[in-house]
């Protein structure tokens, strides 16, 4: 995090060079979750795609295209096992009900295409693997380009790049495409759909979204162990950073969540990512209070409501772009000097990798990190 005062610093913190390495994400069990790469500037470039075998033609046709006659429905499993063992094996014919209520039923995928980032991330975490993948999968958690094909951008994908992977199962946002006018994932469920391939929908943006997610992966893939790692330790790790966070965070604190963008600035709502741990914390965001922020921002508005502190979300793969906006939206404005929480240095930029994209497997790190940002 960096301090906006005389000076612009750089935004993110140091969150290590290079991807936080897991187990392969193997099917007959003993493997672990891959953690993510923070990395922030691989970019978007030599996207290779990965060429489909023979063998692997052969196998997919020999996956049964409908759930089998015994399965359970409803998210529950089809069978349990006896044996002691680190890692269950996959489910057969699992039925769940995905975030928009379609009844979905996938049968032990193997060909899975994840069109987030972050999905692609939770599949592995839940001992998953890929075939496809958006390209903020690669850019933003380290999925392994050589050997998964990108489908295109989350809000433009390419529905040929999808098919062209064979897939039987893949993994959509449910939410709206965010930027640039692309095209709905949920305007792809009916062409994947007629091809035969089983498609779910989530909308993950708090941490119980994140674990009911990582639950069905891992119903799906059959790795018990894998969600008491990633989901079950991880909730306690995050109850820990609340508790804490409750302790050190000003309670009440009224608090402007900002987002820089090619256009300006614009206000981040409690429906984010932010602003639910905000929430958590037990600080207030000023557009709970001021609804008309989140459709008519500007400065003069932000020194009317005069918040107490401001955390800034730098948006963009350009980190260099990022700070050029931020800059130009803020310091470079008489006005903002005016606001109290700028002259008291409580002013602070936010970590993107935790706040703009999910941060999966590092929750307890993002309430920790808002948390330290009041004492900044």
């Amino acid at each position: 995090m960096a301090r906006i005062g005389g000076k612009l610093r750089s935004a993110a913190r140091e969150r290590g060079n290079g991807a936080e390495q897991g187990c392969s994400a193997s099917r007959d069990g003993g493997s672990q979750g891959v953690m993510r790469d923070e990395r922030g500037g691989h970019g978007a470039s030599a996207w290779r795609a990965a060429r489909v075998t023979l063998a692997a033609s052969l196998a997919l046709c020999l996956i049964a295209p409908f759930a089998l006659a015994g399965c359970s429905g409803g998210g529950e499993k089809a069978g349990s096992s006896s044996q002691e063992s680190s890692a269950a094996q996959p489910q057969e014919g699992y039925a769940f009900t995905d975030d928009l209520g379609n009844q979905v039923t996938v049968n032990n995928p193997q060909r899975v295409v994840a069109c987030m980032g972050s999905f692609a991330d939770v599949w592995q975490l839940a001992g998953g693997t890929l075939v496809g993948a958006s390209q903020d999968a690669f850019a933003d958690y380290g999925i392994d380009e050589a050997n998964v094909q990108s489908v295109g951008d989350f809000s433009g994908l390419s529905l040929e790049s999808i098919l062209a992977c064979n897939p039987d199962f893949v993994i959509m946002t449910g939410s709206s495409s965010g930027r640039g006018g692309g095209v709905a994932q949920t305007d792809l469920k009916d062409a994947l759909e007629a091809s035969g391939v089983s498609v779910a929908y989530f909308n993950v943006t708090t941490f119980d979204d994140y674990l009911r997610m990582l639950r069905v992966c891992c119903d799906i893939t059959g790795r018990d162990d894998l969600y008491a790692s990633n989901g079950d330790d991880l909730k306690a790790k995050v109850s820990d950073a609340i508790d804490a966070g409750r302790k050190s965070v000003p309670q009440g604190a009224r608090v402007a969540l900002l987002t820089t963008y090619s256009q300006g600035i614009r206000v981040l709502p409690s429906s984010s990512t932010a602003g639910a741990i905000l929430n958590d914390l037990g600080a207030v965001n000023i557009a709970d209070e001021n609804p008309s922020l989140l459709s008519d921002f500007g400065l003069e508005a932000l020194l009317k409501t005069d918040p107490d502190y401001i955390f800034l979300v730098p948006m963009g793969d350009d980190d260099a772009a990022a700070e050029r906006n931020l800059k130009a939206a803020t310091m470079d404005v008489p006005a903002w000097s005016e606001l109290s929480a700028v002259k008291k240095g409580h002013c602070v930029v936010l970590d993107k990798a935790l706040f703009l994209y999910k941060p999966n497997a590092h929750w307890d790190e993002a309430y920790k990190a808002l948390s330290d940002a009041f004492e900044e």
